[in-house]
């Protein structure tokens, strides 16, 4: 077996660990293919929209290729020949009226408080209080149907019998059978009755 000094194994060991250093340091440059496999792609830009050379030379918006044909169809008057006089009178009916109808607003809350509040006055016999807010919950929820009785029943107690029977008669369209129609075909009775009494008394 042959004898190795020590120095020379401390001289391998001090060379081995300047080159792992010098390793860490400086890795090994690789070539531009293998770097570029290794890195991530980049998105591309992204590409432009289209244009329509064609509209934008004619100053033309792209909307005209999608409009749609409203003209009748072909022997359209000879199948519907009163159709063409339900459009006119319809025309003369709307003109000179404005093309945006009034819209009321929808709140069933609303106008249930003041169902709420009307009768809070109600019970006080503020009829007149009573009645404009029963309008009011009108307003936020048309064909409420206890609104419009409280509202017949406020009118009644204010003396607009025909205001009265007309809107008895309405919560009966409303519901003909509700828990109050037995009571607003009585009011409209009592009505009609006083309506004949006082036509009688007249002549």
């Amino acid at each position: 077996m042959v004898f190795m000094p020590r120095w020379f194994f401390i001289l391998l060991l001090v060379l081995g660990l300047a080159m792992w250093a010098s390793a860490q340091q400086d890795p090994a440059p690789t070539s531009e293919s293998q770097q570029d496999s290794k890195s991530p792609q980049e998105p591309s830009p992204n590409p432009p929209p289209p244009r329509s050379d064609r509209n934008a030379e004619a100053g033309e918006s792209s909307s005209r290729d999608t409009k749609i044909d409203l003209s009748p169809p072909k022997d359209d008057d000879k199948k519907h020949p009163y159709s063409q006089g339900a459009v006119s009178d319809e025309e003369e009916a709307t003109e000179g009226t404005n093309d945006v109808s009034e819209l009321h607003p929808w709140d069933p809350h609303k106008a249930l408080k003041d169902v709420e509040v009307g009768d809070f006055y109600f019970k006080r016999k503020n009829y007149r209080a009573a009645r404009e807010r029963y309008k009011e919950a009108l307003y936020y929820k048309e064909n409420d149907a206890i609104a419009t009785f409280r509202l017949a029943q406020c009118e009644e107690k204010l003396g607009q019998r025909d205001e009265a029977r007309r809107n008895y008669e309405g919560y009966l369209r409303i519901l003909p059978h509700g828990p109050l129609s037995e009571e607003a075909e009585k009011s409209i009775a009592r009505l009609k009755t006083q309506a004949a009494d006082r036509t009688a008394v007249k002549k």
